[in-house]
């Protein structure tokens, strides 16, 4: 059994942040009901192409992009603009012990779910909103997603080619981290709030803001700024507090050299075949080298293009200085420690016999993560949850269907 088999937790949640979260959840055991609008879902469902491919190669309704995030959830579909569909929600919010959402602030309440109302039927509720902005400030009312959120919270001041370079400007990351980011930290929020309850007794609730998560995880680069008052600029692949610490160069294409000490130095310098460099004042301790970064890196990517990819890798790990590829995603998945940890994994699935999956990282010994059920079709398991969980007879769902409200 899961670490958390003995939770329901309610995912009123679409697209990535609050489905991350339910996903983490679920794969540590708790019972995930995902609710969605009938006939359209989340909207992650229609983010595509791609899409999963069935046994002959055709494509199915399930996109790449929801295939991420909503494994191990059963999906129920409740139209909760109806005053039926608010009663069902509520009724299994009575019966929950957490719920997750992320509609605008306020978006909830003239149905009867927001928390104040959802707590008079549940005390012990833990419900956790996830909004671009937060329920309070100038920018509450505003929708939030995850590009916007990486400019207007500084990631993208950060990312990119040096001013100057060719190529150079503002940069996103390659995946939503902020939604991923939020999606973790709600998480913890909600295992605080739940050690809480354990505790002292009594539900909470937890307002996650995507611009609170990204400035938070500006981490280093923040505190540069905030104790120095000036703005970290961009620097392509390079570290602002450590030096050499980027890409470079090779006989056959690129690798990263994480340098992160004055002995790990000394190594790489002894490997190059520039000794001399340990010896230069400019050169001998990371501070220099950080202030004399202009000088230091050209010298290195001189030495650098005379070994392949892999003659540095294997030279330098050696000697313990780390450094490594720059892989693509077949070339991920096909690497042997990626292999051994297990990484890729397969599910099966209702329309394409099976669907890949990225496992979890979450390594626990005695609970480990358990991997139940692949995501969901849109309503596949509406009548079995009514049922189960509130007890529904046939009749009564035959008709809650035949008025749309599942």
């Amino acid at each position: 059994m899961g670490a958390l088999s003995h939770l329901r937790v309610l995912d009123l949640s679409r697209v990535l942040a609050g489905p991350w979260s339910g996903q983490i959840l679920a794969d540590l055991g708790a019972e995930v009901i995902k609710v969605e609008r009938p006939g359209n879902g989340d909207d992650t469902r229609a983010w595509g192409p791609p899409f999963l491919k069935d046994a002959y190669g055709e494509n199915t309704s399930e996109a790449a992009y929801y295939l991420s995030a909503n494994r191990n959830k059963e999906s129920v579909t409740i139209d909760f603009t109806k005053p039926e569909g608010q009663k069902l929600v509520r009724d299994l919010a009575a019966k929950s012990d957490i719920l997750i959402e992320n509609f605008k602030v306020g978006g909830l309440a003239s149905y009867g779910l927001d928390y104040e109302s959802l707590k008079e039927i549940n005390p012990e509720l833990i419900y956790c909103s996830i909004t671009g902005f937060g329920q309070t400030g100038p920018y509450a009312a505003r929708a939030g997603y995850d590009f916007m959120i990486q400019g207007l919270g500084g990631l993208m001041s950060l990312t990119g080619r040096p001013e100057g370079d060719d190529g150079a400007g503002p940069v996103k990351v390659g995946v939503a981290l902020t939604d991923i980011l939020t999606g973790l930290y709600s998480t913890v929020a909600i295992l605080a709030a739940l050690a809480h309850r354990d505790h002292d007794g009594g539900g909470q609730h937890i307002d996650m803001a995507l611009l609170d998560v990204q400035v938070a995880c500006l981490a280093n680069q923040a505190m540069n700024y905030l104790t120095t008052g000036s703005s970290p600029k961009r620097l392509g692949n390079a570290h602002p507090n450590i030096v050499p610490y980027q890409d470079f160069p090779t006989a056959d294409g690129d690798f990263i050299l994480t340098v992160g000490n004055d002995g790990q130095f000394r190594k790489f310098a002894e490997v190059a075949g520039q000794s001399q460099w340990v010896d230069d004042p400019r050169f001998a301790t990371n501070k220099a080298r950080v202030a004399n970064r202009a000088e230091l890196i050209p010298l290195i990517r001189q030495a650098t293009v005379f070994k392949t990819t892999a003659e540095w890798v294997s030279q330098l790990e050696r000697v313990g200085v780390p450094c490594g590829p720059i892989n693509d995603l077949a070339q991920v998945f096909s690497d042997p420690q990626v292999k051994a940890r297990g990484l890729a994994m397969e599910l099966p699935h209702a329309l394409a016999g099976k669907v890949p999956q990225v496992a979890s990282p979450i390594r626990l010994s005695k609970t480990p993560v358990e991997y139940r059920n692949a995501p969901p079709l849109l309503g596949e398991h509406t009548v079995q949850v009514l049922q189960r969980v509130l007890g529904l007879g046939a009749a009564n769902v035959a008709a809650l269907k035949e008025a749309g409200v599942i």
